[in-house]
């Protein structure tokens, strides 16, 4: 990003639909800089069209792009010292792959652990020492933690688990690992094992799925960043939700914290160890605290209203985080003052606010985001529900230029954070077993009988629309539900639940076993409930499908055998395959995308 320049120049901008130039405005992420060395730093950003990591000398200024790849790069990090970047290396997405390092000045990349094969990642940690420990997942180990003590000899095995697991964080010092683990074959809620780097010995678990009825979860928030402190930052569900708490495993105490705020918390350590950055969500909006450890003072960090998506503490305690809203495109903040990092170019067209809705649902109140057309009167109008993915996440009140690109055509957009969705407790979430997709499918279906009754929608203009999660939940709810919408567009779904069981990674099929409870083998009448190719012959509205043919989350052939069976029928459908993943980190590719989902909207609406 050295030569600063966007995708669209000055004088080409005036052509551009201003939808299409939210897409091309180039961004960066959050910087992440090294312990050692502040000054370095490493972000993403598309300024080239596609997203791909920069590093970054604050002291002098100069940006560097680091990775150049045809279906780009997000996955890096800095070593502590700030002398190299590694990052993950697959084959066009297909997320198999193994780490590469590169001189943080610029040089060849290498293998950066040899003697590791291929795999999917499950986590890495890197000392200040140079030890390294990386996570591995594969379908015929399941899931391995190898360590390089002090970044010297081979790499060592020191955990091996069948169930999902992987890295949490490595002590200031080196001496402990913390892994997340599942090996009670619950892969929605982790406990916690740390483990001696020197043999690998166990040193203490956390384990709160134990001694009791309910399935409560844990995850690593980091060690404490000073050296010689055994302190850990755990994230835990005890009181119904997600907040924070001190667990030192060598001293065996556990220390609550005083943080009296509604929704899920998550925290990160200052510096020095003394407070923590206190990221709180609640009802789709984000704000950051400071929390004073000692004396458990917690004071208001103060951001503009809107999504606060990454924070993170300097060495001279003031707070950089990525912030937007709806109507805002993200920017890069500091407490001290200022736009932290300001990529070149234009600047992405804002949007419009999303207004909030509760509506009354079969599972308790649902929460729903809504944006209305500039301009358009007061409806009905067009509408599209736009369903979220995951289906642990959830709609904020943050930019999406997806979203924004249907707005700007005249359409109404709904998004629903349905059962399953994050951030609205830990009864929410955990809402969907063993009826997966149905559920969520009532709680759109509600908000959808709102949207019409309070004359939002037009009931004979209702595009149901998703990816990934949101994909699968499309075109389940066009079977399930045909009276209901209009059409349905599906970007990267879950088509054939069976098929995809089968074909996709370890870490899904894990995940696909706690939500059904078994595998298709072993309850087959619940996949069959919940597969949108056992309802694809009551499909009575057009359908628009896309997929990446490298896809290891939502696997092509699944999609096959769907729309194979649409054709059979005589079914009216289109299909775009792209070479890329789970999605594409291509901008002019993600813009044809939404093109095409546009088009053929508008052609089958009139």
């Amino acid at each position: 990003m050295t030569s600063g320049e966007s995708s669209v120049g000055k004088d080409e901008a005036a052509d551009v639909p201003v939808w299409e130039q939210r897409f091309r405005a180039p961004r960066v992420s959050l910087p992440e800089w090294a312990e050692e060395a502040p000054e370095r730093a490493l972000f993403v950003s598309n300024a080239t069209g596609t997203y791909e990591l920069y590093a970054w000398d604050r002291g002098t200024g100069v940006q560097r792009q680091v990775t150049d790849r045809a279906n780009g790069t997000t996955d890096g990090v800095l070593t502590p010292d700030g002398r190299h970047v590694w990052w993950f290396s697959d084959t066009d997405g297909d997320e198999f792959g193994v780490w590469m390092r590169q001189p943080f000045e610029g040089g060849a990349d290498v293998v950066a652990v040899a003697g590791l094969a291929a795999s999917y990642p499950a986590g890495l940690a890197l000392g200040a020492d140079g030890t390294v420990v990386v996570g591995r997942s594969t379908d015929d180990d399941g899931s391995t933690v190898h360590v390089v003590r002090g970044g010297v000899g081979e790499p060592v095995e020191i955990y091996r688990h069948r169930e999902s697991a992987g890295v949490g964080d490595l002590s200031h010092d080196s001496s402990l690992l913390a892994v997340e683990h599942t090996e009670h074959g619950d892969a929605m809620h982790s406990s916690l094992r740390v483990l001696r780097v020197s043999d690998g010995g166990v040193v203490a678990e956390l384990d709160d799925t134990k001694g009791g009825t309910e399935e409560l979860g844990l995850a690593v928030l980091g060690f404490s960043p000073v050296d010689g402190d055994t302190r850990l930052l755990v994230g835990h569900q005890r009181r119904g939700r997600w907040e924070p708490m001190i667990w030192d495993p060598v001293a065996g105490t556990e220390t609550e914290l005083a943080i009296d705020l509604p929704g899920d918390v998550s925290a990160d350590w200052y510096p020095d160890g003394s407070a923590l950055v206190v990221g709180h969500s609640f009802e789709a909006r984000g704000e950051l605290w400071r929390y004073e450890i000692d004396s458990a003072e917690l004071v208001r960090i103060e951001t503009p209203a809107g999504s606060v998506s990454g924070a993170t503490a300097r060495p001279d305690g003031s707070v950089e985080y990525l912030w937007s809203s709806a109507a805002e495109p993200p920017v890069v903040r500091s407490t001290a003052g200022g736009v932290v990092l300001d990529p070149p170019g234009a600047k992405a067209p804002r949007s419009v606010p999303v207004e909030t809705v509760w509506v009354d649902g079969p599972g308790g109140r649902v929460h729903a985001l809504v944006q209305r057309p500039e301009g358009a009167g007061d409806g009905p109008y067009p509408t599209v529900f736009e369903v979220h993915g995951g289906p642990t996440w959830h709609d904020s009140d943050a930019f999406a230029s997806g979203p924004a690109a249907w707005v700007d055509h005249g359409f109404a957009v709904v998004r629903v954070n349905y059962r399953g969705s994050t951030g609205y407790g830990r009864e929410w979430t955990d809402a969907l077993k063993h009826r997966v997709g149905l559920i969520e499918l009532e709680d759109i279906g509600a908000v959808r009988e709102w949207a019409v009754s309070s004359g939002l929608a037009d009931p004979e203009r209702l595009v149901l629309s998703g990816g990934s999660w949101g994909g699968f939940l499309t075109l389940l709810g066009i079977g399930t539900q045909p009276q209901a919408w209009t059409l349905g567009v599906a970007a990267v779904p879950v088509a054939d639940y069976v098929t995809a069981y089968e074909d996709e990674m370890e870490a899904l099929k894990a995940l696909d076993r706690t939500l059904f409870g078994g595998t298709p083998q072993e309850v087959p009448e619940r996949y069959a409930a919940s597969s949108p190719i056992t309802y694809v012959d009551d499909v009575r509205v057009p359908v628009y499908i896309s997929a990446g043919m490298n896809d290891p989350r939502c696997p092509i052939q699944q999609v096959e055998n769907y729309v194979d069976r649409l054709a059979a029928r005589g079914a009216v459908h289109e299909v775009y395959r792209y070479e890329a993943g789970h999605g594409s980190l291509v901008v002019e590719e993600r813009i044809k995308q939404v093109r095409l989902e546009i088009d053929f909207v508008k052609r089958h609406l009139g």
